[in-house]
């Protein structure tokens, strides 16, 4: 089964679904990614926050995958927001991931109420893509005002936006704005961590299309044009979460399950969210 490509505001070329690896615990990471590959999936989606930055590159190392197959992305850590610390924090994930260059690097969260200011953030992300040390930059969990700040004051337009996105959030408000300006839309907690699968709308389409509520959940991501990286370290799962390309979903499934928008979290808010790690 073949993953498609939707490219970048800059032309770089990214897999619509990938494999994420929030929530999986170091010693679990090397084997998952490992097994992901091997299923199929050509983009992995880590963070140095999430501390598997070392597990994710030895498990793409045993895949025996050459570098230009695997897209890979990370994620710049809370702690490392001060312009002079963004190229540190970013050559560490190069050799913590035993890579020279990612393809995609992300500012993880605003944080808008530290003594920080994003924007200052911004322009040290744009000096490293600048000096070749990722093939693309973007923002995670940036909302319509912190984006508008960017639009104003930066030189390089977010390549992505990667926020919650679910049928509980669907943010179509802030992925029409995200779309209007280039910026491509990726979606993380695809299934709110399980609490839609058990939704009878979605369990319904399921049943008519025969495929599981979470194909479900992540197809529907798909069709409206989201990227999209479900994560898991059960093998049969991860083979799940692939078999999103060979079916479609009817426009009257697809409304059905957008109507269950409900503007319900299950992270934090992020014109709140001011957490740096110890």
């Amino acid at each position: 089964m073949t993953v498609p490509t939707i490219t970048l505001n800059n032309g770089v070329e990214i897999p619509q679904l990938g494999f994420g690896t929030y929530q999986i615990e170091p010693e679990n990471t090397r084997e998952a990614v490992r097994v992901a590959l091997e299923v199929g999936y050509r983009h992995i989606d880590t963070a140095e926050m999430y501390g598997n930055e070392k597990e994710v590159g030895e498990g793409f190392r045993d895949s025996g995958l050459a570098r230009e197959d695997v897209f890979l992305t990370s994620k710049l850590n809370n702690g490392f927001h001060a312009e002079a610390d963004v190229a540190k924090a970013i050559d560490q994930s190069l050799a913590d991931l035993q890579v020279e260059q990612l393809d995609l690097f992300l500012i993880h969260w605003p944080l808008p109420g530290i003594d920080i200011d994003f924007v200052e953030t911004w322009k040290a992300m744009e000096q490293l893509y600048r000096d070749g040390k990722a093939r693309a930059i973007g923002v995670s969990n940036f909302q319509t005002n912190h984006l508008n700040r960017l639009r104003d004051q930066a030189d390089i337009t977010p390549a992505v936006n990667q926020i919650e996105v679910h049928p509980y959030l669907a943010q179509d408000e802030l992925r029409a704005y995200n779309a209007e300006r280039g910026i491509l839309t990726e979606a993380w907690s695809p299934i709110a961590q399980g609490k839609v699968l058990d939704d009878p709308a979605i369990v319904r389409v399921a049943e008519r299309v025969h495929r599981t509520p979470a194909q479900v959940t992540l197809r529907w991501a798909v069709q409206r044009g989201d990227i999209v990286f479900p994560k898991s370290v059960t093998r049969s799962r991860v083979e799940e979460n692939f078999a999103l390309f060979d079916f479609e979903l009817s426009q009257d499934d697809m409304t059905a399950i957008s109507a269950l928008d409900r503007n319900e979290r299950t992270g934090p808010d992020p014109d709140t969210f001011n957490m740096i790690p110890s």
